[in-house]
């Protein structure tokens, strides 16, 4: 036998009460939890998270230490945070529970007795708002983003900082939240812009709406997909589990009762009986319907789904050209930060003008089980709270660009430094700086001409 210090005693007791808390926690986490597209919790692509909130890695600021570096702007395009449904998904799963309810036999399993005692409770005043788990993300990154870059967000600062969100309600409560983070009190008076031209420019490019948004060839592979063999079979296999005839379950409701799962566990924090519908693989084919309609409605499959956020791209280079250069001493002290709350709509052209996430080999409707590697994951790119840090350096050799994905670091296509110099970014991108015409891209193609692809 051996005693223990007091001391020791404690540390045994804290590691003994971390392990059951972090067993209890992953046990009400859905095995299915990280394939849930843009419906997919912040923490399941940075799961420190689950444990601190408030977890820094210091490590991800990458400007080279053989010179000396401090950060001078950081410009952020932030999506909104965890929502209710919008009204069409809300619909779609009172029909489903209906049915259930009216049709489905009585399962054996615990689950399936859960699913069909299931209450019903969104309602359609809900309609996409944000709820209090998404007003936490964004104080949270706030605070994360305050521990990060002090000398640009700290309270002195704060006047200068530039505040733009979306319209939507959902934005403008997530950049409230963000106020209240940054601030670290929740009775502060919250100003900032309402700019849907720069955060929802894909509403005002007549080019994307009447040639992806409008035009119902635009997403075909979609459709395909939608309709093909790994979907169907998907179809028919939960039909039969949730005890109802097949032909009574559609395609739609397949979908709502994988939201279901996806937000019961993003708005309560609670495993619903719903996620036991689909196995790891069933919740792959379902990532991957979503995942083909962000790529040929938002990202790659269409060019003119990139060249809609021009308007945003510019406004960024324009931000981190004026903090980036030489200074008067008459000259007005340039933004130390701007953030910029939208949506994944926002963020997806964004990502994909930048050159990031482009797979050598498009997803299709017919090479799914070619695709498992793909870069190109709305569940790791765009979930609830997705953030795009741009993080511009004065350093000794001159400005240097640092990218931030979900503040992991992501290197510009065709650079090799984790933070190059600003010249060779804009060097990269000068086909865009100098070209990127909004008017002409948008309003230079006829309505109801096919959509330009890159394909």
């Amino acid at each position: 036998m051996f005693s223990l210090s007091p001391h020791q005693n404690a540390l045994v007791l804290t590691a003994v009460s971390f392990s059951l808390n972090c067993c209890f926690a992953s046990s009400l986490i859905p095995h299915i939890a990280p394939y849930f597209g843009t419906k997919t919790r912040y923490e399941e692509v940075n799961p420190r998270l689950l444990r601190d909130v408030l977890f820094v890695n210091r490590s991800i600021l990458k400007a080279p230490t053989t010179e000396r570096c401090s950060p001078v702007h950081l410009t952020a395009v932030i999506r909104h945070g965890s929502r209710y449904p919008t009204v069409k998904n809300i619909r779609r799963i009172q029909r489903l529970s209906e049915l259930v309810r009216r049709e489905a036999s009585r399962g054996s399993e615990r689950w399936q007795q859960d699913i069909q005692s299931w209450e019903n409770w969104f309602t359609e005043d809900m309609d996409g708002q944000l709820v209090t788990k998404g007003r936490a993300e964004l104080r949270d990154l706030a605070s994360r983003l305050l521990t990060l870059f002090p000398s640009l967000l700290l309270e002195k600062n704060l006047n200068r900082i530039s505040l733009r969100s979306s319209s939507k309600h959902r934005c403008v409560s997530s950049m409230e939240a963000f106020q209240e983070g940054l601030w670290r009190r929740p009775d502060i008076q919250h100003h900032h812009i309402i700019d849907d031209q720069l955060l929802r420019f894909f509403e005002h490019c007549r080019g994307f709406v009447e040639g992806v948004e409008n035009n119902r060839t635009a997403l075909q592979e979609v459709d395909k997909f939608k309709h093909g063999e790994e979907m169907e079979a998907l179809r028919r296999k939960t039909a039969r589990r949730l005890g109802l005839p097949h032909q009574r379950f559609t395609t739609d409701l397949l979908e709502a009762a994988f939201f279901i799962c996806s937000y019961e566990l993003s708005i309560k924090s609670i495993h619903s009986p719903w996620c036991f519908l689909f196995t790891e693989d069933d919740a792959k084919v379902l990532e991957y319907q979503m995942d083909l309609k962000q790529y040929w409605k938002r990202s790659h499959g269409h060019m003119i789904s990139s060249l809609s956020s021009c308007p945003l791209f510019h406004h960024i280079f324009r931000t981190l050209d004026k903090a980036g250069r030489p200074r008067r001493s008459t000259e007005e002290l340039p933004e130390p930060a701007s953030i910029l709350l939208g949506h994944g709509e926002t963020l997806l052209p964004l990502l994909s003008l930048l050159g990031l996430h482009k797979d050598q080999t498009p997803p299709t409707a017919s090479n799914y089980h070619a695709q498992h590697g793909r870069s190109f994951r709305t569940s790791r790119i765009v979930p609830y709270a997705a953030n795009l840090l741009f993080v511009l350096y004065d350093c000794q050799r001159g400005p240097r660009l640092q990218l931030l994905l979900n503040e992991a670091p992501v290197r510009f296509p065709g650079l090799q430094e984790d933070a190059p110099l600003y010249r060779d970014v804009r060097a990269t991108y000068r086909h865009l700086l100098d070209g990127c015409d909004v008017d002409r891209e948008c309003e230079g193609r006829a309505a109801g001409r096919v959509p330009n692809t890159e394909l």
